[in-house]
């Protein structure tokens, strides 16, 4: 794959989409089915050459900044591999863009992954103005928290002009609602310069339902008949198709300085590959020479460990996975949810924190009743990096009927210890935005999309929660939804100062203490002991020493002996409360 290189950006050459070639442009598109293929460039129209697979090619005289087309059969159509819309219409013209051109300021070498304490946003509703710009002004304050890397929910073309993103309908192309190209480079810059890593979701495992142009460029890019929970399963078996995923994590790696990807619901890129695409994509990324570590998160409900084993050379697949059932068990422990996918956690809470705090995973194939069918793989030999552990998310708040907060449900205090826990275990820690104020404000599900798919989408989420009454779940297309999801990042309640502070101090033990242990290396699986009938105490046998971390979850057990490098409340007699400290090894 031929590197250009301008400003110090390699440029990682694609199959797919239009790309600076010289004094020209390639343009190439996948149409196999088309019978006439062109490129309408300003208002000029050129025909392109196909070759044996069912690429159209073409190099031609254009300018970074032209509007263009491809006219497939007279049909004009956006490039479904754009780098940059011309407009909001993600069904309107394309505008070449050259990523070259970005003066980054300055070298960046990036961050070990087990320094990684992850602060997951979303653009749109992260700030007032919802601009990547009013982002990048905010990384100074999350690295003087603590925070290392930021994880963007996708930044795609999606749809109108509010949207979580994971509806793509162009997945190589920022959204104009936030902003430009460069404005997203900027934001990465701000956030790198603080020493703050950026992380990208990316969805490859399906298109929005509308605004997506892909069914009419390529119908073979879909399963003739196969479907997938978003409707049209994306059929990875052929080798155009796998580019396309390739082409759109190479380009968020390479022309944006991002220092990893989270990849969304792996376990629905489902193909008979050899390697599946998952793993071809991992060694995709491992093979890029960008002068700086790359990290991989998978989010996959199977509870799978390969993923995040040693590749046949020995290296790295992926660095870890979202990690729900520490979430689940917490969650189940603090309220009385108990519904679908948490019915199996609301059995015995403690003991599955217990397990989740040993091993990461809770579910490794065993049966869990009321779950029909076991999911999951042991995973206790994996490093404590290869789980991304959280308490709340975008999905486990906003799939909630009210996009209610873990605040909004359990006693405040629990939470508290939650959260204390979270960040002195030697797992990944993930909060989600506002989480570090003790936001209560919901953050909704909300969309930009036509009256008749938002209407389906409400009746959907009804189904999913059991409910009829439409009053009970906001109307998804309501502005509302979306202006009441905004976190009050600058709350100067007390309330919000003590979970800022708790959100430091845990932080600052983090990377003063957790990290080293994690660099030296784990020399024995964890241990877990119950202290009293809500209590627990657990260890992890590091090289350079011992985490140990008591935890009081509802009512203080058996009082450990201190002192601590890091607390929440007093161990000794408070119901909810946290204490941890290094011991030398």
């Amino acid at each position: 794959m031929r590197d250009d290189r301008r400003d110090g950006l390699a440029l990682q050459r694609r199959r797919w989409g239009a790309d600076p070639d010289g004094d020209l442009w390639r343009f190439a598109l996948w149409a196999p089915r088309a019978r006439e293929v062109g490129v309408e460039v300003e208002g000029v129209l050129r025909a392109m050459a196909r070759d044996e697979e069912g690429f159209w090619t073409l190099r031609a005289p254009a300018r970074d900044g032209n509007a263009y087309l491809f006219v497939l059969d007279g049909e004009p159509l956006p490039d479904p591999a754009a780098r940059v819309q011309a407009g909001m219409d993600p069904l309107g013209a394309s505008r070449l863009h050259d990523p070259r051109g970005y003066p980054w300021a300055a070298p960046w070498a990036g961050r070990p992954w087990e320094e990684a304490a992850i602060y997951e946003l979303h653009v749109g509703t992260f700030t007032p103005q919802g601009t990547f710009a009013a982002a990048a002004r905010r990384m100074a304050g999350l690295a003087a928290l603590g925070v290392t890397a930021v994880e963007l929910m996708p930044v795609c073309h999606f749809p109108g002009t509010r949207g979580w993103g994971y509806d793509g309908a162009l997945l190589m192309a920022p959204h104009p609602a936030y902003g430009t190209p460069d404005d997203l480079r900027r934001l990465v810059e701000a956030a790198q310069a603080e020493g703050v890593m950026i992380i990208l979701d990316v969805v490859l495992n399906h298109f929005s339902p509308e605004g997506a142009a892909m069914h009419r460029v390529a119908p073979d890019f879909f399963h003739p008949t196969d479907k997938s929970p978003w409707g049209d399963r994306i059929d990875f078996a052929r080798r155009p198709v796998r580019d396309f995923a390739l082409d759109t994590c190479r380009l968020w790696l390479a022309e944006y300085r991002m220092d990893g990807l989270r990849l969304d619901a792996v376990h629905e890129l489902k193909d008979d590959g050899d390697p599946e695409l998952a793993v071809e994509i991992a060694r995709m990324v491992r093979g890029l020479d960008l002068g700086r570590p790359l990290h991989l998160i998978a989010e996959d409900s199977r509870n799978v460990s390969y993923l995040r084993e040693p590749d046949r050379d020995g290296g790295k697949l992926y660095d870890a996975a979202w990690n729900d059932d520490f979430h689940h068990s917490v969650h189940c422990l603090l309220t009385e949810d108990r519904h679908a996918f948490l019915a199996s956690f609301a059995e015995d809470p403690l003991g599955d924190l217990k397990k989740a705090l040993r091993d990461g995973q809770v579910e490794e194939g065993q049966p869990r009743p009321p779950r029909r069918d076991p999911r999951g793989e042991p995973a206790g030999h994996l490093p404590p990096t290869a789980f991304v552990n959280h308490n709340q998310n975008h999905d486990q708040i906003g799939n909630h009927p009210h996009g209610e907060r873990l605040l909004a449900a359990a006693e405040p205090g629990g939470v508290m210890a939650a959260h204390a826990l979270l960040l002195a275990a030697p797992y990944v820690p993930m909060l989600f935005m506002g989480e570090e104020v003790g936001e209560t404000r919901p953050f909704h599900y909300f969309t930009d999309v036509s009256a008749e798919l938002a209407g389906l989408i409400h009746q959907g989420r009804m189904g999913e929660f059991g409910h009829d009454d439409p009053g009970v779940f906001p109307y998804p297309n309501d502005p509302a939804a979306f202006r009441d999801s905004v976190p009050d990042l600058d709350a100067d309640t007390e309330h919000a100062r003590a979970w800022r502070e708790l959100t430091r101090r845990g932080l600052a033990f983090r990377a003063a203490h957790v990290v080293p242990l994690l660099r030296s290396g784990r020399v024995a699986p964890g241990e877990v002991a119950e202290r009293g009938e809500r209590a627990l105490t657990a260890r992890w046998r590091f090289a350079g020493g011992t985490l140990v971390v008591h935890a009081n979850l509802g009512a203080p057990g058996e009082a450990p002996a201190g002192p601590f490098h890091f607390a929440q409340g007093e161990i000794a007699r408070d119901g909810f409360a946290v204490a941890a400290r290094v011991e030398a090894a």
